[in-house]
């Protein structure tokens, strides 16, 4: 899972990632707290592991920016001091007291993670529009018409039409879609975004683009007519 980590000191950030990453996680920590913002508007995260008293904007201000998303609710780890047991932040999902365990963080970290794919319903199709996406047989249907993809190009594309309108970097598809963020030729990605973009009929003229963000990665855009 893909785990943001905002800390309060760069030592406490080590020993948080460390912990999640020797347990299979991705784990991004962030220096402060108007960083992690910026950065959910762009790459989506699993879970957030927030300090209360961090320098700039504290983890609490983060907490109460995160839930005035309607959209979607991330689950919060809230890491704080015994001093502020009596005053609980009653936004987060739950939360840790220090000195922190790796024990006892693995443990929490779980349950949450598993909280939140419990509680999805089973994804036996995912639609989008005229897009009808089957995750378990990798099958998509497009008006009706089934569009043969390889797994790959299922799994990039159902990743671009679950971020609809959010940039996702090129780091992120790799990480997401290839398992790894280095070691991929750049026209691999390029290649499945160009097929994807035929097979599929990802052109203005069918209400979507799907267009490359210079230095960074590509995003897919519904339009409506007169905007293209």
């Amino acid at each position: 899972m893909r785990i943001a980590v905002l800390e309060e000191t760069q030592a406490q950030a080590d020993f948080v990632c460390r912990t999640l990453s020797a347990a299979g996680h991705t784990c991004h920590a962030f220096e402060d707290g108007h960083a992690l913002i910026r950065q959910l508007r762009s790459q989506p995260f699993d879970l957030l592991v927030l300090a209360r008293h961090t320098p700039g904007m504290s983890g609490d201000d983060v907490l109460r920016r995160v839930r005035q998303q309607p959209a979607e609710r991330l689950p919060v780890l809230l890491l704080t001091k015994a001093s502020d047991a009596a005053s609980p932040n009653t936004d987060a999902d739950d939360y840790l007291i220090r000195p922190l365990s790796a024990a006892a963080l693995l443990s929490r970290v779980g349950l949450l993670l598993r909280g939140v794919f419990q509680n999805q319903p089973a994804a036996g199709k995912e639609v989008f529009g005229e897009y009808e996406f089957e995750p378990g047989a990798k099958r998509v249907h497009v008006r009706g018409n089934a569009v043969t993809l390889t797994h790959k190009e299922f799994e990039l594309a159902l990743l671009l039409f679950k971020h609809l309108s959010r940039p996702l970097s090129r780091s992120h598809i790799l990480q997401s879609i290839w398992k790894q963020a280095a070691g991929i030729p750049s026209r691999t990605m390029d290649t499945h975004v160009s097929m994807l973009r035929t097979k599929l009929g990802l052109r203005p003229e069918n209400g979507y683009r799907l267009m490359p963000i210079y230095g960074y990665g590509y995003r897919l855009e519904r339009i409506e007519k007169g905007d293209a």
